[in-house]
């Protein structure tokens, strides 16, 4: 989901595999598209274990197997399920809709869409610190000055 900065993403396909990076600190989920299962229930990811496929002209991802602290909304790592489509709405625009279901969570499915859309004038920026992220120095200085009252 967006959040104040870091909503760049890519996403690429390669033979087998679709493989989406996100800005954010910088995750790549890797998505298999074959048939296999998804991983034994036992198995816990912070991203989940996401399986793919193609319906027509959207990529349908399946994502099951998340951790607690990783789950959308303190939902249930072990119930959850997320099932995303990705629709190529225009040369520059993909359609993303999530479909969030968890019975232990929520009392029905929900879904929400939002466009996702082609920029490259804004490349994916390493997450790290740099040069020009004066946000720990302005925390520690905050930091001084509530020590010093």
């Amino acid at each position: 989901m967006p959040a104040i900065y870091g909503n760049s993403y890519r996403i690429l396909q390669g033979p087998g595999y679709v493989a989406i990076q996100y800005e954010m600190i910088h995750e790549t989920r890797v998505i298999p598209l074959d048939p296999a299962p998804h991983a034994g229930k036992r198995i816990h990811m912070d991203m989940g274990d996401g399986r793919g496929h193609w319906e027509g002209d959207t990529l349908v991802v399946e994502t099951t197997n998340f951790r607690d602290r990783s789950a959308y909304r303190n939902a249930s790592g072990e119930a959850l399920k997320l099932t995303e489509r990705f629709t190529r709405i225009a040369p520059d625009k993909v359609r993303w809709s999530v479909t969030v279901d968890d019975p232990s969570t929520w009392t029905r499915p929900w879904t929400f869409s939002m466009p996702l859309t082609l920029n490259d004038k804004e490349p994916i920026q390493q997450y790290e610190c740099h040069e020009g992220n004066y946000g720990l120095r302005n925390i520690l200085s905050a930091a001084r000055a509530e020590e010093r009252e």
